[in-house]
């Protein structure tokens, strides 16, 4: 179930997106589906959502939305290079005017000094640019990481089509 929080987010991309007459698809990993959920709680989402590709698997990454097995290889799955990636490669596979797309480790195991639990990497890829961010949200447990990079995700979008 979504927070208030997260449905007002919702509810603030769907009205953005539907007042600049553009489309957005997803492309998620960690967060499995859920900022597709978030958007598609919205009443009449279908004019703002194509749709989301849930790239879980590092060859789903590859075979689904065409991000490169040697830039996975080279830099990891969750990297801000793989993350830029599957944003371009959701943009334009779906042929949409933008795309978010986030990879990290939910935990609880996976983790490591380099990348610890609650690292999640964000790509959004517009028409105009393709953003990044990163962030660290600590040991927080498996839905709390997720719920909350469903929360950045959509503000990303929110952001890049700031009024």
């Amino acid at each position: 179930m979504l927070d208030n929080d997260t449905l007002d987010l919702a509810k603030k991309v769907n009205e953005r997106l539907l007042d600049a007459n553009h489309v957005v698809a997803t492309a998620e990993s960690c967060t499995g589906g859920l900022i597709a959920a978030a958007l598609t709680s919205v009443a009449g989402s279908s004019a703002i959502l194509y749709g989301g590709f849930v790239t879980y698997a590092n060859a789903a990454k590859t075979n689904m939305i065409g991000v490169p097995a040697e830039l996975i290889a080279e830099h990891g799955a969750v990297s801000e290079a793989v993350a830029r990636a599957m944003a371009i490669g959701c943009r334009d596979t779906a042929n949409v005017e933008a795309a978010i797309a986030v990879t990290g480790i939910a935990g609880p195991g996976g983790g490591s000094d380099a990348k610890p639990v609650g690292l999640v990497h964000f790509g959004l890829a517009t028409s105009t640019a393709v953003l990044h961010r990163q962030e660290r949200f600590g040991d927080l447990g498996r839905d709390a990481i997720r719920q909350a990079s469903v929360r950045v995700a959509l503000k990303m979008i929110l952001e890049a089509y700031a009024a």
